[in-house]
């Protein structure tokens, strides 16, 4: 939920993000930052208190509480990395200057190294110089190791249930190994995710990461997001290519965090978004990645922008109306086709890949064990064929075109299963699905 404020997020979570089925919510940085309203201001961190534009403390526990009781769990975005550039008063009224920062940190608390990162393929220049003129911290010191591990446990102690690492290739493993190990958990499971971008620097191998916690894998970029976008949005790989994705260089796929675009990428002109997605390419890979066993995904919930600077419409209120956004809102979680995708996903969790077929190189349809069964056209013709399946005879609603509730089906496609098999058409440019959960009779 892409920089949507605390109390946003808390009625989102009861009206559709719990109901849905979602199992996590991924919150903006919560710490203190520099003052502004660009999305990037959330970067630059002035202290550890929970004092942002998104919201004070107190409305981050309430959140917390809330989406909780909705069954939501939540993550929140957090920076170990480093502090900021610059100087003057923070979101929540902390003094700082670029290396002094009253009651958190001191100058020989940051890498002495003063120069920006200038050899992306140099492992030294990126886990100890500065990322774009940030302060950066000496993670291999005992106190900042320490002072981060308690910035960690205090949001643990408000109910957060895991983190996004950002920048954390910017680190070296043994660092975060240490401040994780450090972490007061309270007895429960805490989900870690990291930024790993292995860009040039040989040194740098991200599995190395994966005994932190999951990895969101970046080769120059991010590997299975830009093989799909290469797939969608530019045709120049098959997508019957993607059947198996094991022992194709990808990260295990237990461990691998799976996205189409994040909050970074969206605003690449190369790379698949809602604004810049031929051939509805950008609901059919996020389609693709929810029905396919491999990795764990995550969907982005942001909005619309005129710079890539933006931050937050509506001061921060995120609004949401029926299957969209408004007051500038985009609300991709609630698009149709993404609800379908999701109900689907839980509906065959942990069931393995069966029935594949591949109609040609751009068409593709595969069941998941005996619930699940979808199909994904991306080509500029209908595919009209019989398929096999492994699911029970009835009518099925298509989750994609449709909601399902309360036994009716409000799309056009229904499909009719007997005997293991059905006739149908996956529109071009489009995707069908089908499971149990949303059988007709």
């Amino acid at each position: 939920m892409f920089q949507w404020n605390w109390d946003s997020v808390a009625a989102e979570c009861t009206n559709f993000i719990g109901p849905a089925g979602y199992g996590y919510v991924q919150l903006s940085p919560a710490m203190e930052h520099v003052q502004g309203t660009e999305w990037w201001t959330d970067y630059q961190v002035v202290s550890y208190q929970i004092s942002s534009k998104h919201g004070t403390r107190s409305q981050f526990q309430s959140m917390i509480n809330t989406c909780h009781a909705a069954g939501v769990q939540v993550l929140v975005d957090t920076i170990w990395n480093h502090m900021t550039s610059g100087s003057g008063t923070g979101t929540g009224g902390s003094s700082y200057t670029q290396y002094n920062y009253p009651g958190t940190y001191m100058v020989y608390d940051f890498h002495d190294i003063y120069a920006g990162i200038s050899d992306w393929g140099n492992l030294t220049q990126l886990q100890f110089f500065q990322l774009f003129g940030l302060a950066d911290l000496k993670t291999e010191s005992d106190y900042v190791r320490s002072r981060l591990a308690q910035f960690g446990s205090d949001l643990i102690s408000l109910g957060v249930d895991g983190f996004r690492l950002d920048a954390a290739k910017h680190m070296p493993v043994a660092d975060l190994k240490s401040i994780v190990s450090q972490l007061n958990t309270q007895g429960r499971n805490i989900f870690i995710t990291q930024e790993v971008i292995k860009g040039d620097a040989q040194q740098l191998h991200p599995s190395d990461y994966l005994a932190i916690g999951k990895v969101a894998y970046r080769r120059h970029r991010f590997a299975l997001r830009d093989d799909i976008r290469d797939v969608f949005m530019t045709g120049v790989r098959k997508l019957s290519d993607f059947q198996n994705l094991d022992n194709k260089g990808y990260l295990p796929s237990a461990q691998a965090n799976t996205f189409v675009t994040n909050h970074d990428s969206e605003r690449y002109t190369n790379q698949l978004s809602f604004t810049r997605s031929p051939h509805n390419g950008y609901v059919l890979a996020n389609v693709f990645l929810l029905a396919h066993p491999y990795g764990q995904p995550s969907i982005i919930s942001s909005y619309q922008y005129s710079n890539d600077d933006a931050g937050a419409p509506n001061n921060g209120y995120g609004t949401c109306d029926g299957t969209g956004g408004t007051n500038g809102w985009v609300c991709q979680h609630r698009w149709v086709a993404f609800q379908g995708m999701v109900a689907w996903r839980n509906r065959v969790a942990g069931a393995a890949m069966n029935n594949w077929v591949a109609g040609s190189s751009m068409k593709i349809a595969f069941g998941r064990g005996s619930n699940g069964f979808v199909g994904i056209n991306n080509e500029d013709k209908d595919w009209t064929t019989t398929f096999t399946t492994a699911l029970p005879d009835g009518v099925y609603c298509d989750v994609i075109g449709g909601l399902f509730s309360n036994g009716q089906c409000s799309g056009y496609w229904k499909f009719t299963v007997k005997g293991g098999k059905f006739q149908g058409t996956v529109p071009a440019r489009g995707a069908v699905a089908i499971h149990t959960g949303a059988k007709l009779s």
